[in-house]
């Protein structure tokens, strides 16, 4: 746990890429099986723990220390683990001097604990230490003991875990039991690790990886040389995304590009092998769970990519608002009433397989051409073609993007004809062309602190536009769009203008007017406005503006589509 410890405290204080890369090579290859695998699936948030949440932590804690030294000191560092971590009684080690170690030897700067004697240069410069020694409590012992905990005994098994650990193993465990490393690690940056550190490629790696569950034993043999290439032909395995850069230019030739509307679902690829089907989302999680009429519908062996999308009554059918798909997104099990009420289907922009046959290497339009082919195998109530937009010219598509407010579409899609379907975003070849956001002038009503290196700081806003009879109500929340500077002001404005406090959230006199970007807006029962935005972020700071003069719901509502 020492050494997981250390790469975590590392990967906090080290923002350099390469360096988050070296890192997390070096562990791999130094650590052995399986705590290198738990490790990995730890920081790409592989790992569930029923047993272990935060509320449960919180309540254990509560019997080792004051309960308001723990609200108060967790409303400055903003984060759970890292305060039990902190203020958890640590056993007496009398040190050479005779003198005890003790919470007061770690130091706090901005919400982050510092190890004694430790500075953010150093931390990305000393060398992890060796693998745990006999006795040491070892990555998989920890998920051992955490696998086998139930809710009657988690607080027990938690406990005796912590008594063995630091500041810094207590803060490790927590982190793998609870999840939400935030170290700025993404299950991306993971696998190029794995690729450095045993050299080989890494979309070989990325397909590997979600085949093989932690702790990746058969991965690792492979990439040490010591077995051969894991064989996934009976397996419904996951293939790296095709993705798109933004469309930066003034205008593209469409001879050589097909366009496509950019749907507003979420992105999903259908695999069947193996007597199974599996859908992945875009990261490749895993989520057949939450659509099992989709499972169900998808029997031919085949592997597609496509936008999943909610049918909706007032479309006619057609694709509902990100808002309606929302409803089923997350959910381990849906109920008939669910599958009645938000029906989900794909609108299918790729083929990347079919019969046995990896279509990839080919260029787009013979995948077209077999694509179109291969749909009308498919059943219409689940599955429909993603048509290109027969556009005279450039000019003419631009004119179609800009009149294109339909609920589900969120700007258009440009594919090369002649290219292949290649992992990652690779330049020249697909281009995602956005429509204009939307604006509005609201007025901030609350704040509330964030999280990680934004804890000290009021950064997400809470933010309404007036009723007709004069009531400022809620229509969404934000915390982007602004400058570190920025940060600072409006932080200052929180601070400064605080009307009531409700536990981490602060009030503010209704006085500041933020113009709000988002790219829709739709109807929504979670807001007393109605209202929800998507993507909502802050644009700027008005404070030129008086207050009353910001947006009227009426405003809103016009832009519902």
């Amino acid at each position: 746990m020492k050494r997981f410890a250390a790469l975590i405290d590392r990967l906090i204080y080290t923002r350099s890429r390469n360096s988050k890369l070296a890192l997390i090579a070096d562990y791999l290859e130094h650590t052995p099986d399986p705590d290198r695998g738990w490790a990995i699936a730890a920081l790409t948030e592989s790992l569930d723990f029923p047993a272990v949440k935060s509320a449960m932590v919180r309540a254990l804690l509560a019997t080792r220390v004051d309960e308001e030294l723990f609200r108060l000191s967790r409303h400055f560092v903003g984060d759970t683990a890292e305060t039990a971590a902190l203020l958890w009684p640590e056993p007496f080690h009398p040190s050479p001097s005779g003198e005890g170690l003790g919470v007061g030897s770690i130091g706090l700067a901005q919400g982050r604990w510092i190890p004694p004697a430790a500075t953010r240069e150093q931390s990305s410069q000393v060398s992890l230490p060796s693998p745990e020694g006999e006795g040491e409590m070892s990555v998989a012992q920890a998920v051992d003991a955490l696998s086998a905990a139930t809710r009657a005994t988690a607080p027990e098994i938690l406990a005796s875990l912590l008594d063995r650990l630091d500041a810094d193993g207590r803060y490790a465990l927590l982190k793998l039991a609870l999840g939400g490393m935030r170290v700025g690690v993404s299950a991306r940056l993971a696998k190029q690790a794995f690729a450095q550190a045993f050299d080989v490629p890494v979309d070989d790696v990325e397909e590997l990886w979600h085949a093989i569950p932690p702790p990746y034993a058969p991965l690792f043999a492979w990439g040490e040389g010591r077995a051969e290439r894991p064989d996934l032909a009976d397996v419904a395995f996951f293939r790296p995304f095709m993705l798109a850069h933004p469309l930066e230019e003034e205008s593209i030739d469409l001879t050589d590009y097909a366009a496509e509307w950019k749907w507003d679902g979420i992105r999903v690829q259908i695999v069947h092998g193996g007597g199974e089907t599996r859908i992945y989302s875009r990261g490749g999680e895993e989520i057949s769970g939450a659509f099992p009429e989709l499972v169900a519908a998808f029997d031919q062996d085949a592997v597609i990519d496509g936008e999943l999308l909610v049918r909706g009554e007032a479309q006619g059918g057609e694709a509902a608002s990100f808002n309606a798909l929302q409803q089923r997104l997350g959910r381990k099990t849906v109920s008939k009433k669910m599958l009645a009420d938000y029906p989900a289907f794909v609108r299918v922009y790729d083929l990347l397989a079919v019969d046995g046959n990896d279509l990839r290497p080919l260029p787009w339009t013979e995948r077209r051409r077999q694509l179109e082919a291969f749909v009308p195998r498919l059943a219409d109530s689940h599955f429909d073609l993603s048509q290109v937009i027969d556009a005279k010219d450039f000019d003419d598509l631009a004119n179609r993007r800009a009149g294109a407010r339909d609920a589900a579409i969120e700007g258009v899609m440009l594919k090369r004809r002649d290219a292949p379907y290649v992992a990652g975003r690779r330049a020249g070849l697909w281009y995602k062309w956005k429509r204009d956001p939307l604006t509005a002038d609201c007025v901030m009503m609350y704040a509330q602190r964030g999280n990680g290196r934004r804890a000290s700081f009021y950064s997400d806003y809470t933010f309404g536009c007036w009723s007709d009879d004069g009531e400022l109500l809620p229509v969404g929340k934000a915390y982007s769009g602004f400058t570190d500077e920025e940060l600072k002001w409006l932080d200052k404005f929180v601070r400064d203008n605080t009307l009531n406090r409700f536990g981490p959230v602060r009030e503010v006199e209704k006085s500041l007017v933020l113009e709000v970007a988002f790219d829709s807006i739709h109807a929504s029962k979670r807001h007393k406005s109605g209202l929800a935005m998507r993507f909502p972020r802050i644009s700027r700071i008005r404070r030129d503006k008086p207050a009353e003069e910001a947006d009227r719901i009426a405003t809103l509502l016009a832009m519902v589509t």
